[in-house]
């Protein structure tokens, strides 16, 4: 089995469980972004519509989870309209997996990717971090963003621009570009002059990309990466960078890393941060039902 036919079946985090015909009624990449805007509260760019003893909901990170809240409020289908503020809260990794999920029950090959973007509101000349999503159009990976409307930007928003530069940039982009010298890695984050960001968060990002790509899609806020150097991140990066050109070689000495070096292979628990500042939670991932 490819890679590209691993990715057409659900992750144990994209899965949806019962609540696969909610996917399965929508058709198309807009109705698709369509509803995951409608069901998927950014905790942050809408943060005054969340309201504190709902916070929790941005650690949902089974989109079953995400499901079983938005049901629990909102038993219709996805594209029937939701109050903003009864949206589950989430960020731009649960509406970008939540679009992958609803292509992958329609047995698409889709995966999220990881990077860094400037095309929302922010300090000027600084990239935030960003998840977008990808899919396999029958013959190149379409690259799309879930959270923007089609039109709202001077480039298309359902089919992005690729490469170093882009509006979006991957965290291998990123890191290769300022291994060169070509980039200054303090323009990349979550804040400026902040701890998340410069060198070593875009290195965490470069291992959060690869286990993106595999299926394993984590937090933004989980604790990965833990003991990679910059070579490390050198070379895995060289790899994303070829796999994302075409390199099937590449792709599958990548794939092999992912799933045997210890310091890729992701474990049964993870430690869970917090962007609210709350106290680290070690999260078990193995007894979570994959129905």
């Amino acid at each position: 089995m490819t890679t590209r036919d691993r990715l057409a079946r659900h992750s144990t985090f994209s899965n949806p469980g019962r609540h696969g015909r909610l996917l399965r009624e929508l058709s198309g990449i807009e109705e698709i972004c369509t509803a995951v805007s409608n069901l998927v509260l950014h905790y942050r760019a809408e943060a005054h519509l969340l309201r504190d003893d709902r916070r929790c909901e941005i650690n949902s990170r089974w989109v079953s989870t995400l499901l079983d809240l938005d049901q629990a409020r909102h038993p219709r289908p996805a594209l029937d309209p939701r109050p903003p503020g009864d949206r589950v809260a989430g960020c731009c990794r649960d509406h970008s997996l939540l679009a992958v999920a609803a292509l992958r029950e329609h047995e698409t090959p889709a995966r999220t990717r990881v990077g860094f973007t400037g095309y929302f509101p922010g300090p000027p000349d600084f990239r935030g971090d960003h998840v977008v999503a990808e899919w396999w159009n029958g013959h190149r990976w379409q690259r799309f963003d879930p959270e923007l409307e089609p039109g709202s930007r001077s480039f298309d928003v359902r089919d992005l621009p690729t490469g170093e530069g882009a509006p979006f940039e991957t965290a291998a982009e990123v890191w290769t570009g300022y291994r060169a010298g070509r980039l200054d890695s303090v323009r990349y984050g979550v804040a400026p002059n902040s701890e998340l960001s410069g060198p070593g968060f875009i290195r965490t990002y470069v291992i959060m990309e690869v286990l993106h790509r595999y299926g394993h899609e984590t937090l933004l806020w989980d604790e990965v990466g833990t003991g990679i150097t910059d070579s490390d991140a050198d070379e895995v990066a060289r790899l994303l960078l070829a796999a994302d050109a075409g390199d099937s070689a590449a792709e599958d000495h990548l794939e092999r890393q992912f799933q045997t070096d210890p310091k890729l292979r992701p474990a049964p628990t993870v430690t869970q941060l917090s962007p609210y500042g709350d106290p680290p939670v070690t999260i078990d991932l193995t007894p979570h039902p994959r129905p």
